[in-house]
């Protein structure tokens, strides 16, 4: 574990374009931080943006830093402190003074996965490009286990606290279901070879994974799907075209994002309600500021240097600016 401090932001790019791999609001809900392919986080200010006076400049960053070589693909906040995850290490940077961080080097973890809600016993779950599931133990910031078992690198992760499960969705097609007392898992769930869900012209690989009690929303190379996890069935296979990138429960509908222009509004029956336009004509992140009242917005990040946000869900306020 080494302290260090933020490097500037590189005056050239060269010729290749933003994109924006992950987004995390702040615990008091009234920053947005951003995650991009040249390794940049930007802190946004929600307050100056949604303030009625807010101008050009308040949909700026009041901070953007160098935190990784390559792409930030995972950004997480967890009590007072924003976690990064690059290729091969996980940053933790304080949200009441960013300049101070602490790195913890992963040599053979690559394409790293935050999970939005594994701090159960001040734990943190991280799925790698090594294949595995590392929980680390944020007080003392050493892994304590790993959890072995799928067979390509691992895309994302979420956590079932009350029933102590953890799930992993990976390139390998698999959703596993693990017993975090034990480490060991419990069900593997092979989404690709459901017919329903299966989609041969897009792959097997497992992009985005959520759960909400009972219930486990999936989908990547396969649609994405609704399943009830006490049957082990899908219940609902949504017609979306391409492959989603992140979807989450809200209310009675599911959000899911990913390629297309647009966030789509599904019925928990597999009806898809509506698909409101955003500016990237493809999506890589979702984030709903459940933090605030005051500044509860969702905001949608991809293929540009715009972030949508939306006040209303029925369509995009304005746009934050990389």
């Amino acid at each position: 574990i080494s302290d260090g401090f933020p490097l500037p932001v590189p005056a050239f790019r060269g010729t290749q374009r933003n994109i924006v791999f992950s987004q995390s609001f702040s615990p008091c809900g009234r920053f947005l931080a951003a995650g991009n392919n040249y390794g940049e986080i930007a802190i946004f200010s929600l307050s100056a943006a949604l303030s009625p006076d807010a101008t050009g400049l308040s949909q700026k960053p009041v901070l953007t830093f160098t935190a990784h070589e390559g792409p930030v693909f995972s950004l997480l906040s967890a009590d007072c402190h924003l976690l990064s995850a690059g290729n091969g290490e996980i940053s933790a940077w304080s949200w009441a003074e960013l300049i101070k961080k602490v790195r913890i080097r992963l040599k053979d973890i690559k394409h790293s996965a935050l999970s939005g809600s594994s701090f159960q016993d001040n734990s943190l779950i991280v799925g790698g490009g090594d294949n595995n599931i590392h929980i680390l133990d944020l007080e003392h910031g050493v892994f304590k286990s790993v959890l072995q078992g799928h067979s390509d690198y691992i895309h994302c992760v979420s956590v079932r606290e009350r029933e102590a499960e953890i799930l992993s969705g990976g390139e390998d097609g698999a959703v596993r279901i693990w017993d975090s007392r034990t480490g060991q898992c419990a069900h593997c769930i092979e989404v690709y070879k459901y017919e329903s869900c299966a989609r041969p012209q897009y792959g097997k690989w497992i992009s985005c994974l959520t759960t909400d009690s009972d219930w486990m929303l999936c989908g990547g190379g396969p649609s994405l799907s609704l399943w009830h996890l006490r049957s082990l069935s899908p219940t609902s296979i949504f017609p979306l075209t391409g492959c989603q990138r992140q979807a989450t429960f809200y209310q009675d509908m599911i959000l899911a994002v990913g390629e297309g222009p647009f966030v789509s509004h599904c019925l928990l029956g597999g009806e898809v309600k509506a698909q409101i336009p955003c500016t990237p004509q493809s999506l890589n992140t979702l984030q709903l500021n459940t933090n605030s009242t005051e500044h509860r917005v969702l905001t949608v990040g991809g293929s540009s240097d715009h972030i949508d946000v939306f006040t209303n869900l029925s369509y995009k306020a304005f746009s934050l600016r990389f």
